[in-house]
């Protein structure tokens, strides 16, 4: 018998769901297994997010042990052998042992069920997921050699890397997070075949490209997994601006590489998908517009372009339109506020926060990690022009609404006021008040509508 991890004893005690559930497989005739990344997280002491079980049991098999003992259940992955469970608000997910294979052509595994516990953990994506814990007698089956793997923090396939990564490519991604979450090396045959098998990611669905790109993402320092991705060329599967990036340093002037700027900004960012994304992107239209001047290396209207690139790639990823507007815009705005070398005047604070919108915190924190420069002097004199932007706007908070900036009258009341109807003239009237406000600040409804007076005048309107 194993003694109970510590971070497994909560679910593993007596009279738990866990343990409650393993005994009624067993009490059926069956075998049941804790797999996966529940018993490679307990081990590691790092916290249990998930409860997968595995079994010789079929899916009718295991409906009929929880049938009546489960609050709930779901048969969505039934015909990949999964059934899931929620018992007094734990969630499990039980699935037959599985002997996967895909086909060349395929996006979805063959599922062959299988009767060994270590064929399935053969089949499994790396020998520290490939260990399980029988239950209910908690002896650890470890045929692959996974738990001094996880001493060393290596990351190695059960099988050969090439079986593994033919069986499901997107396991290359899944390196790439180990990497970067596990802080874990892969050895070379892992790498190797990350490089010669890239082009099977072809048949994964853009759908779980995305949200393996995101777990990616989300790991507290992305850098190693970004770079091992870059170097295979696994990343110019799915996403090829990543190493177009990384552009040769001019050898006068000396620009930092593109690539290595942009994942420091990623690893500067807080863990949010927002921003991250927005840090990975924000350079990305960089070496379609890379020049030269007498001034070195330019970049001339990257933002624009990078926005448009990124919406293309975000889209292609299948990504919430939602999320694609947001990051499209951080990407637009994130050279704003070097614009504004001068000081901050009211109107440039009004403009700047209209411009970001709901996005002000976002770009502001991206803004300041976009500074990857050695050059203390350097950084700490954007670091105090961000700290005078930032003072800026909370002063002008205090003195008028900036959360909603818009015209001082609305269309009706220019129209009435105007003796027009709805068209063109009320259109340029109200862009024309909208920048009084930006410029001059609030005004009153009598000042308004005088300043409305001599616009028309101007326009010949009167």
């Amino acid at each position: 018998m194993t003694a109970i991890p510590p971070r497994l004893a909560p679910f593993l005690g007596p009279n738990t769901h866990l343990s409650d559930l393993a005994h009624r497989l067993v009490a059926a005739g069956h075998e049941c297994y804790l797999v996966g990344g529940s018993v490679r997280d307990a081990l590691m002491d790092r916290p249990i997010s998930d409860l997968d079980l595995t079994t010789d049991a079929r899916p009718p098999q295991i409906k009929a042990v929880i049938d009546g003992w489960a609050d709930a259940i779901w048969l969505q992955g039934e015909r990949f052998g999964t059934v899931g469970a929620n018992k007094g608000g734990d969630t499990f997910e039980i699935t037959t042992f599985r002997a996967d294979v895909y086909t060349p052509e395929s996006r979805k595994p063959e599922v062959t069920f299988g009767d060994s516990i270590e064929v399935d953990l053969g089949r499994r994506d790396f020998t520290v997921n490939a260990l399980a814990l029988r239950l209910p007698d908690l002896e650890l089956i470890d045929p692959f050699g996974g738990l001094g793997d996880l001493v060393t923090k290596t990351l190695r396939t059960p099988l050969a890397a090439e079986i593994s990564f033919g069986d499901d490519p997107l396991r290359m991604m899944r390196a790439a997070r180990f990497t970067a979450t596990l802080q874990f090396t892969p050895v070379d045959e892992v790498v190797d075949q990350m490089r010669a098998m890239r082009s099977r990611m072809q048949i994964v669905s853009a759908e779980r490209v995305r949200d393996e790109l995101n777990k990616l993402l989300l790991a507290e320092d992305p850098g190693p997994g970004l770079w091992l991705m870059a170097r295979t060329g696994l990343a110019d599967e799915f996403f090829p601006e990543l190493t177009r990036m990384e552009l040769e340093q001019d050898p006068i002037h000396r620009h930092k590489d593109v690539l290595a700027h942009s994942i420091a900004v990623v690893q500067n960012t807080r863990p949010e998908l927002l921003v991250r994304l927005g840090a990975l992107l924000h350079d990305i239209g960089k070496p379609k517009t890379r020049g030269y001047s007498t001034n070195g290396v330019t970049f001339h209207h990257h933002e624009v372009v990078g926005a448009r690139m990124a919406r293309k790639r975000m889209t292609d990823l299948k990504y919430s339109t939602q999320m694609i507007d947001d990051v499209t815009q951080l990407v637009e705005l994130h050279l704003r506020f070097h614009t504004y070398k001068m000081g901050w005047t009211d109107s440039a604070v009004r403009r700047y926060v209209r411009d970001a919108g709901h996005l002000l915190d976002e770009l502001n924190h991206l803004t300041r990690c976009d500074c990857t420069t050695r050059n203390k002097r350097k950084a700490d004199m954007l670091s105090k022009r961000m700290d005078e932007l930032e003072s800026r706007i909370a002063e002008l908070k205090t003195q008028e609404e900036l959360a909603s900036i818009r015209p001082a009258l609305d269309g009706r009341q220019i129209m009435d006021h105007l003796g027009v109807t709805p068209g063109r003239v009320v259109g340029q009237a109200l862009a024309f008040l909208l920048e009084l406000r930006l410029e001059e600040g609030p005004m009153d409804e009598a000042t308004a509508l005088t300043r409305l007076d001599a616009w028309a005048v101007e326009q010949k309107l009167r």
